[in-house]
């Protein structure tokens, strides 16, 4: 997995130990992770006694090419081999259309788009060409602001498009390969994302009155679809395809 919402990495990883995976976690690093990937090995911990040897937690920017490939190679050295890969990077500051300058831009689409094309080229490479037998399941997490406008994500809207996109045609890139691509579409998820902005309960209470299933999503909600889309015997057949986890938003907006 790679990305910056750990939260979500975490309720997936989690759910992946569970079932007998062995995990590897991509964080960017630096001291504000720290506490956060502590807490993350504590967790791995209780749910796997054997977590030490399950459990890996590598750091490195997504946004940069190289990070995918060391990352992947990690995983390869750790484990032998790559089986899953959920490509989960993202970033969303929100900002009105008129006032975006160009650096805002270029982090957003660096790290959510460029991110997870680097990304899930390395694992694609390791799991079509470098190991036997080929194969293998990438899950890229995408959003409901794939198929919806946001009048203050218009920076970001688009990368989650791109990262729908990227799964649906590395679906027909990597078929031959006996590589499943599919794409997540969570809907309003708490997370470090959207921390400050769901704090505010008349805009919370809203976004609630518009969800069928009247509450907001938790990280947990996407791990059940992720272990869903690993595996084989469940999934064998699901490729290019697009999940919508959003508790029933998008088919209630109008």
């Amino acid at each position: 997995m790679a990305t910056p919402q750990l939260l979500v990495d975490k309720a997936i990883a989690l759910e992946y130990l569970r079932h007998g995976a062995k995990v590897a976690i991509n964080h960017l690093g630096g001291p504000n992770d720290e506490p956060l990937v502590e807490a993350f090995h504590s967790d791995a911990a209780a749910v796997a006694a054997d977590s030490s040897t399950r459990f890996i937690t590598v750091a490195g920017d997504i946004s940069k090419p190289e990070t995918g490939a060391d990352f992947v190679a990690r995983i390869v050295d750790a484990f032998g081999r790559l089986d899953v890969f959920v490509s989960n990077a993202g970033v969303c500051q929100f900002a009105e259309f008129l006032e975006i300058e160009p650096p805002l831009l270029s982090q957003t689409v660096n790290i959510n788009l460029c991110g997870a094309f680097y990304a899930t080229q390395a694992a694609g490479r390791q799991m079509a060409l470098k190991q036997t037998p080929a194969g293998g399941s990438i899950i890229g997490i995408s959003s409901i602001s794939a198929l919806v406008g946001g009048g203050q994500q218009c920076h970001y809207c688009p990368t989650k498009a791109g990262v729908l996109s990227l799964m649906q045609s590395t679906a027909v890139a990597l078929g031959k390969y006996g590589i499943r691509c599919n794409a997540l579409l969570p809907g309003t998820i708490r997370t470090q994302l959207n921390e400050v902005d769901m704090s505010d309960e008349k805009k919370r209470a809203y976004m609630e009155g518009r969800i069928p299933l009247g509450r907001l999503g938790a990280p947990r909600d996407l791990a059940g679809p992720a272990v869903f889309l690993a595996a084989d015997e469940l999934s064998g057949y699901v490729t290019g395809a697009q999940i919508l986890v959003d508790g029933g938003l998008f088919v209630n907006l109008q």
